[in-house]
């Protein structure tokens, strides 16, 4: 029974927009469905499916959850004994569960069928949209199994790494079915440059080695286990250092603080001081930043998929609102320049995605394809950089869609904002990714040819596509300066993009080219040309 209102009820609340939760992230995503299908991992629909619903409804709530109540550093327990923990909100672990069960961690290793990398990549992208922080140790986790298998002897830390299970509990990884992995590579001094790194590995006589120094960001502390760089008597090594020994006594290395981060609040990173840790070596002394290459493939990946998974869910969001909200006597969706706002934000959403996935195939395929390993090196920085880089300033759109809501923590749309700029900074910031373009097309003779021939193939379905193709072959044939690395990386990613779009049929192909390549097109989201059919390019954007 609806009591009555009283003399001091000042309001009514009305033309306010349903709650978002409750959508199937995967049903909703007519791009992302068509791209994993197109990029070899069909079989995996159903599985999508379910992880699609589990994101779009109870992991998009925990989410918020995890990131209001941040993680807390216990250096010591109540009797005065050191114990090093980092205790996060239950809702942070479910989050890590639902993940590690589902595959976002480990798919690609443990079915190891064709299209699996496609499919944890298309994992990992609805995961993201719900939440963003346990991506982190997420990514770290099926990454570092890249290196491990290479390594007979750290087959268990591979296996339980991939493995679909996930256990909190601080104890040895042989009382645990299931392992999460972080990383221990940048110093204060070094940053990027790695090959700065202060912190010592000594020999011991068993084999082991023990490693002293500090760590100036490392990932994930309550992880089993860390794969660190450090200086042994042959130069920058690569180690496996565990949380816990073997015989249940934690290894010695000290939590110092947490980083107070601007966003990925949920995620615990952390500073540490390594005294005499036990560590395992990986590959050969001197060799570190080899053994860890396979691993970048794997990391900037994911950071092209956060990003993009970033995009799509301030999308969604914008979508959501502006259709259940009115201004002006119509919806908010139905005003010209605001459908012009979202179908230019819907655009960038799925070029986004389409190339991510793009790549995740070549992932899937580089151990067996040398044209697609080749593409991969190249199109995973060219990625990271480009996508990661559009990710804040389409976020803040999308904030704007919403107006105030959008700046509200009740919203997720300030959380996305202060997430995107991570992964244009994690994993090499955006100038390390265009130097490494560069590096690749001078230094690897096989990656100009895979890259015409990736860009050339749809040659001839587009006049403004062709006349940019013939641009960038003039501007790689003059042999780019270093300087010129962001604008050279750009015109790629741009390129590419329009090329799978084109490759996919999509129906915003043109629009994309037009505006993007064409030069028809401002700074600012919005400015699409008055004769595009936006009203089929929302419809396409969000049921």
């Amino acid at each position: 029974m609806t009591s009555e209102p009283t003399a001091f009820d000042t309001h009514a609340v009305f033309n306010q927009p349903p709650p978002f939760a409750g959508r199937n992230l995967w049903a909703d995503d007519v791009a992302l469905v068509a791209a994993v299908q197109r990029e070899g991992g069909a079989e995996f629909a159903a599985r999508l499916a379910q992880y699609g619903g589990l994101a779009g409804d109870l992991l998009y709530q925990l989410g918020f959850d995890a990131n209001r109540d941040r993680p807390r550093l216990r250096t010591h327990d109540a009797q005065g004994h050191r114990i090093d923990t980092v205790e996060f909100h239950p809702a942070y672990h479910r989050l890590m569960d639902a993940a590690k069960s589902h595959g976002v961690a480990g798919l690609s290793w443990y079915d190891g069928s064709p299209g699996a990398h496609v499919a944890r990549a298309a994992l990992s992208y609805l995961h993201h949209q719900a939440e963003a922080g346990t991506s982190c140790p997420l990514t770290m986790t099926h990454a570092a199994v890249a290196v491990l298998r290479q390594h007979p002897a750290l087959a268990e830390w591979a296996d339980k790494a991939a493995a679909p299970h996930y256990d909190p509990r601080d104890v040895p990884i042989a009382d645990k079915h299931g392992i999460t992995l972080g990383m221990g590579m940048t110093e204060k001094q070094g940053g990027s440059d790695v090959r700065a790194n202060t912190t010592r590995a000594e020999p011991q006589a068993d084999g082991s080695y023990q490693l002293i120094g500090h760590k100036w960001f490392f990932s994930a502390p309550m992880s089993d286990g860390f794969l660190v760089l450090a200086q042994a008597p042959g130069g920058l090594s690569c180690f496996l250092m565990p949380r816990r020994l073997e015989d249940g006594n934690r290894n010695a290395f000290r939590l110092m603080r947490l980083k107070d981060k601007l966003g990925d609040w949920s995620n615990a990173s952390s500073e540490v001081e390594l005294c005499g840790a036990w560590a395992r070596l990986v590959g050969e002394e001197g060799r570190g930043v080899s053994t860890i290459i396979g691993m970048v493939m794997m990391t900037r990946l994911d950071c092209m998929l956060g990003a993009a998974a970033e995009m799509r869910m301030a999308l969604a969001q914008a979508l959501h609102h502006t259709r259940h909200r009115q201004a002006f006597g119509k919806r908010l969706c139905d005003h010209a320049l605001m459908a012009n706002v979202l179908a230019d934000l819907a655009i960038e959403s799925e070029a986004a995605t389409t190339f991510a996935l793009r790549v995740a195939r070549a992932v899937d395929r580089a151990g067996t394809d040398a044209d697609e390993a080749a593409f991969a090196r190249v199109a995973t920085a060219v990625g990271k950089y480009w996508v990661c880089k559009r990710a804040a300033v389409f976020v803040n759109e999308a904030q704007e869609c919403l107006g105030g809501a959008g700046y509200v923590e009740e919203s997720i749309l300030p959380r996305l904002y202060r997430q995107a700029p991570l992964n244009s900074i994690w994993e090499g910031s955006g100038n390390i990714q265009c130097l490494d373009v560069l590096r690749a097309l001078s230094r690897d003779a096989q990656v100009l040819p895979v890259l015409e021939a990736e860009l050339g193939n749809v040659g001839g379905r587009d006049p403004i596509y062709d006349a940019a193709l013939q641009a960038l072959r003039a501007t790689l044939a003059a042999t780019p300066a270093e300087a010129q690395a962001r604008r050279v990386t750009e015109q790629l990613a741009l390129l590419l993009q329009a090329a799978v779009l084109l490759r996919a049929d999509s129906p915003n192909a043109a629009a994309f080219i037009r505006s993007r390549l064409g030069g028809d097109h401002a700074m600012a989201f919005g400015t699409l040309p008055d004769d595009l059919d936006v009203a089929a390019v929302l419809t396409r954007a969000l049921p």
